[in-house]
C-alpha cells in the first residue's frame, strides 16, 4: 500500500497528559472600619412650628453661583470694521445682481430686435414675392405684346 521510500504511520501514540496548574485564591485583610468625624461639625438649627412642635436639623448653605465675570469692552474702532465690512459685502453683492441684471436685459432687447427684424423681412418678402398690385389678373410683357387674361392685344 505504501510505496517503500515513504515512511508508514505509527500504529500507536505517545499522549501527554497536561494538569493545569491552580491560582491560589486571593488573600483578604479584614480591614478595621474607623469612623471619621468630619472637619467641622454642621451647625444644628431647631424650628418651632405654629403648632407648637419642634423640628431640628442640620441648616444647608445655599448653594450660590458664581460671580457673573465683566464682559470684556469692545472697541468702537472694532465695531466700525466690522459693520464696514458688511456694508462693503452688501455693496459687492448688489453691484454684482446689478450686473446680471443688466446683462439679462440687453440680451432681451437683443432677441426682441432680432424677432422684429425677422417678422417684418417676412412681411416685406411676402410683399414682394406675392401677387402684384393687380386684381384683375397676370399682365406678361413679351416682346412689346401685352397678355390680359388670355386675350392678345398688339
Amino acid at each position: 500500500m505504501y510505496p517503500e521510500h515513504t515512511p508508514r504511520p505509527p500504529t500507536e501514540r505517545a499522549v501527554e497528559v497536561h494538569q493545569p496548574t491552580p491560582i491560589p485564591p486571593p488573600v483578604v485583610h479584614a480591614a478595621s472600619v474607623v469612623p471619621v468625624q468630619p472637619g467641622t461639625l454642621p451647625t444644628v438649627a431647631s424650628v418651632v412650628l405654629p403648632d407648637g412642635r419642634v423640628v431640628t436639623g442640620y441648616a444647608i448653605d445655599a448653594v450660590r453661583p458664581e460671580p457673573v465675570t465683566a464682559k470684556p469692552v469692545v472697541s468702537r474702532a472694532a465695531v466700525n470694521v466690522a459693520l464696514g465690512g458688511v456694508g462693503f459685502l452688501a455693496v459687492c453683492g448688489g453691484l454684482l445682481l446689478l450686473t446680471s441684471f443688466i446683462a439679462a436685459l440687453t440680451a432681451f432687447i437683443g432677441q426682441l430686435i432680432i424677432l422684429a427684424a425677422v417678422v417684418f423681412g417676412g412681411w416685406i418678402a411676402v410683399q414682394v414675392l406675392g401677387p402684384s398690385g393687380h386684381k384683375g389678373g397676370t399682365t406678361v410683357n413679351i416682346r412689346r405684346a401685352v397678355f390680359k387674361r388670355n386675350h392678345f392685344h398688339g
